[in-house]
């Protein structure tokens, strides 16, 4: 189990590693403009073999979640079968009316049999830009 330090360093490198610089510079006019209150980063590990098809799940129509600033999928480094889930809200009560939304309803359901169990999770409050 990762602490929320560790968690916030892993948050900054995966962002560094799958965003390109024209990405990052997004992220952080975000955290200077926008000032989300809420994140989370959290892993959840697939069946075995189905951690592509669990990410092309979990990535469908998620630019469409109201308070929603990033929303990352990532594959981890170590296990081929995890992914870690980086997001970031204006709040955390636009995270959870999130969970109502039709769209993520059927991604649930549709996910839910290629989920084998979930690792470390952590919410945190953003505090500095990407890059600083």
């Amino acid at each position: 189990m990762m602490d929320r330090r560790t968690h916030l360093v892993a948050l900054a490198a995966f962002a560094a590693a799958v965003l390109p610089a024209r990405s990052l510079r997004a992220v952080e006019t975000i955290m200077e403009e926008e000032h989300p209150q809420f994140g989370l980063i959290g892993q959840i590990i697939a069946q075995p073999g189905q951690r592509a098809a669990l990410a092309a799940i979990l990535t469908e129509g998620t630019y469409r979640m109201p308070g929603n600033y990033l929303y990352l999928v990532g594959e981890d480094a170590e296990n081929p079968d995890a992914l870690w889930i980086v997001e970031l809200w204006v709040d955390k009560a636009a995270h959870a009316a999130s969970l109502q939304l039709p769209a993520v309803q059927a991604a649930i359901a549709k996910g839910r049999a290629l989920i084998a169990g979930f690792g470390s999770r952590a919410e945190f409050k953003p505090v500095a830009k990407a890059g600083a």
